[in-house]
């Protein structure tokens, strides 16, 4: 049996930037997307005591909800407004569109992997973890 072939993709990371003017970020999240394994998955930790050592004035509790919600949108949930019930090549190019001061996605980069899930949880535990 031959194996299947490696498929591209794309990912990028997800950033907490809590004072935009001092230029710090923590990384919280990755989001992955596989076109031809018609796959879109994100990954998200918000360590609290990293980021109360990085701006102590910072409240995690926004910070929870918005991953929450972009969780919520890469999961396709239509509950989660529009935006989640677009097809995933959408909905991944929403994602990590420029559109927060505080959470922001770091350029998009490239890959191939065998399998995307796995590929999602290595790029966690090594960018975010």
């Amino acid at each position: 049996m031959t194996p299947a072939p490696r498929s591209p993709f794309q990912y990028a990371i997800v950033r907490v930037v809590p004072r935009v003017e001092r230029g710090e970020c923590m990384n919280v999240g990755v989001v992955l997307f596989a076109r031809t394994r018609d796959f879109l998955g994100m990954r998200v930790a918000l360590d609290e005591e990293r980021l109360r050592a990085l701006s102590p004035d910072t409240d995690p509790a926004p910070l929870r909800a918005q991953l929450e919600g972009l969780m919520r949108i890469a999961a396709g949930d239509p509950d989660a407004g529009p935006i989640a019930r677009l097809p995933f090549p959408q909905r991944f190019h929403q994602l990590v569109a420029p559109s927060s001061t505080t959470l922001q996605t770091s350029p998009v980069h490239t890959g191939v992997c065998d399998d995307p899930q796995a590929e999602l949880e290595h790029l966690h535990r090594r960018l975010v973890l």
